[in-house]
């Protein structure tokens, strides 16, 4: 049987505070802070306050995206408007 790992009561809110105000992952948590996922999931789970965190986190993640998606529809927005102007300057 293995021994069980005691991880200190401030790597566990250090970690949980990072996935929240950064919006790591839990698997980019566990890798940075050489955890297991699982033993990540089990904290979040194990409070009522920290059940938010994964969808906070997913959240933020998709958060990102969409301003990516619009940066790009802008910037091509942008791009056509200044072909349209263009041509129709020179006719």
């Amino acid at each position: 049987m293995g021994t069980v790992k005691v991880i200190p009561k401030e790597i566990r809110e250090q970690v949980l505070l990072r996935m929240k105000n950064e919006g790591l992952t839990v698997v980019q948590a566990a890798r940075d802070h050489g955890l297991h996922p699982k033993t990540i999931y089990n904290w979040v789970h194990r409070s009522a306050t920290n059940l938010d965190i994964l969808e906070l986190t997913k959240l933020k993640r998709e958060n990102k995206e969409l301003k990516e998606i619009i940066g790009t529809i802008t910037h091509e927005l942008h791009k056509h408007k200044k072909n349209t102007h263009g041509a129709n300057t020179h006719e």
